[in-house]
């Protein structure tokens, strides 16, 4: 039973943009009262009460923790609600995925809303392990814990009207959910063609002129701050003019990015370049609660009592965070108790060996190559043309020139041979990485300077049905296994991160540069994003919308 409780404090009323002095009563995990002390302004000597932050826009799964341990991070720093979508897991076990996420998300107070994937699989040029249909989304809302129907990646049928992609908008707009969108790079008559399906957000704009567009045509615009994609410099302007339109996510977030800090840190960067703080505490705290109807109190009596206490509203600094009355964090520890995690899973990949990455040098007499370039925080890559390198009529890397070798591989059908590319942007010396966390249909990515240490690699990820790998050429090794669907640890959160952080370590020991190496790879197999991808079944130009040859 919630035990009731006052607090005095500075509470923040971001609708009336005002602070006060008061006690605020709470009984029966309800905000009872709030009783102003008296009509003075602010109290230095009083920490602050204010809404809890949301992130409006997350794949849990990219946390690689369950929702019950994301929880148990996310509400140290001040995070009382997320905006979930499921897609990944739903990638590799369907309904089931999702279901799975929302039965271990009970057993938490944190208020998880999730959506109900649009994309399973995101596209027909990749393999995936299920298949969400209409009738399976139909399905899903008829459970009001799916909140929204998630990112409509399939902007090109949204575009084209394709009657697949419409039938699930339908079935959403008669559900009464909202519509998440996904529609990186569109600008004027397409974004507004787009938004004129029904689709009320987006969190992929690169620039601010792209933002714009979609804010004209009635989009809601998330500022995204994760572990590899990062748009908060490029879209922060926004605020003073757009803060009623605006939202905060991190959309993929590491283990060990989490540990240390979530939305939080975005409201602090915001109040720090000298944006209204009212206006970033309604972009961090409020309009995720209204546009997606969530269950989360907003410091309105019989609200209910979910809301933190910062010491100060420049560093926001997190004292305390209550859930529907009950203190779940307290000076920077959760005090969410660990709950049993169950382990499914879909994974039939065999061993491979060296031999499997090897890719044939063409007849032609100066072969060329379609380099994939990647880039330090952005999903997007870009195609780069440059001379293969031919060793023993076989094209190979040139470590040298940062041309290492990228390669996905099929976890769901056994003995099928390596989808095999090249990548700039990694820059990797020695050894190789391996991850089972391949967005968005999770087949297994390795990117490496030579055949060997990506077979090794991968190997690791096989053995142990999902994981993150990085070898070393003098026999180095590290392994985080992600038993659970091959995405999530059955592991407790401050457990993940710490492995994390060894394994990334040992990938920037290895030569790489990038803020967040295994991010980056994730995302080499995420078709939807252009320019250039490699899936499963190969080379994919994003802009011809077409598979194209690695060498020629």
């Amino acid at each position: 039973m919630p035990v009731d409780f006052s607090l005095t404090a500075n509470v923040v009323d971001i609708f009336a943009r005002s602070i006060q002095p008061a006690v605020i009563q709470v009984e029966g995990g309800r905000i009872a009262a709030i009783a102003p002390i008296n009509d003075a302004e602010a109290d230095p000597a009083l920490p602050y009460l204010m809404p809890g932050f949301v992130d409006a826009h997350v794949h849990v799964e990219s946390s690689l923790l369950v929702p019950t341990e994301f929880a148990r991070l996310a509400v140290m720093h001040g995070t009382v609600a997320t905006v979930s979508d499921p897609h990944e897991i739903g990638n590799v076990l369907g309904v089931a995925g999702v279901e799975f996420m929302l039965e271990n998300a009970a057993h938490s107070p944190f208020k998880f809303c999730f959506g109900a994937p649009s994309c399973v699989p995101a596209t027909p040029f990749e393999t995936a392990g299920a298949e969400i249909t209409a009738a399976d989304i139909k399905k899903l809302f008829e459970n009001p814990k799916i909140g929204y129907l998630a990112e409509m990646m399939n902007w090109p049928g949204v575009l084209h009207r394709d009657a697949d992609v419409m039938a699930k908008i339908a079935l959403a707009h008669a559900a009464g959910r909202p519509v998440d969108g996904h529609a990186p790079g569109l600008r004027a008559d397409d974004a507004a063609h787009y938004a004129s399906a029904g689709i009320s957000t987006d969190h992929e704009c690169f620039t601010a002129a792209e933002a714009l567009d979609k804010l004209a045509v009635g989009m809601k615009i998330l500022i995204r701050e994760g572990s590899a994609a990062r748009n908060f410099d490029a879209l922060i302007e926004l605020m003073p003019e757009h803060y009623h339109h605006l939202m905060f996510c991190s959309d993929d977030k590491h283990p060990d990015t989490l540990v240390l800090g979530h939305i939080n840190q975005l409201v602090q960067r915001a109040v720090a370049l000298g944006n209204d703080v009212f206006n970033v505490l309604r972009v961090a705290c409020i309009n995720p609660v209204k546009h997606y109807h969530l269950p989360v109190g907003l410091l309105g009596e019989g609200d209910p009592a979910d809301f933190i206490v910062v010491k100060d509203l420049r560093d926001f600094e997190v004292l305390q965070t209550y859930l529907n009355g009950e203190l779940v964090a307290e000076n920077g520890k959760s005090l969410l108790p660990a709950t049993p995690i169950a382990v499914v899973n879909t994974f039939h990949a065999q061993p491979v060996t060296a031999q499997d990455f090897q890719l044939p040098a063409p007849a032609t007499e100066r072969p060329t190559l379609r380099v994939i370039e990647c880039f330090d925080g952005q999903l997007i890559t870009a195609r780069v043309d440059v001379p293969a390198t031919i060793e023993n009529g076989l094209v190979v890397p040139d470590v040298a020139a940062d041309i290492l070798k990228l390669a996905v591989i099929n976890r769901y059908q056994p003995h099928v041979a390596p989808a095999v590319a090249f990548i700039q942007g990694f820059g990797l010396k020695h050894g190789a990485l391996a991850s089972s966390v391949g967005h968005d249909s999770h087949n297994i990515t390795a990117v490496g300077c030579d055949d060997e240490s990506m077979a090794r690699a991968v190997n690791l990820v096989i053995q142990a049905k999902g994981g993150l790998a990085a070898v070393g050429a003098d026999g180095q090794e590290i392994l985080l296994p992600l038993p659970v669907a091959g995405l999530m640890s059955d592991q407790s959160g401050l457990t993940v991160a710490s492995a994390y952080a060894a394994v990334d370590a040992l990938s920037k020991q290895l030569g790489s540069p990038l803020g967040a190496p295994f991010m980056t790879l994730s995302f080499m197999a995420l078709l939807v994003i252009p320019s250039l991808k490699l899936s499963d079944k190969g080379l994919f130009d994003g802009q011809q919308f077409a598979f194209v040859d690695a060498v020629e």
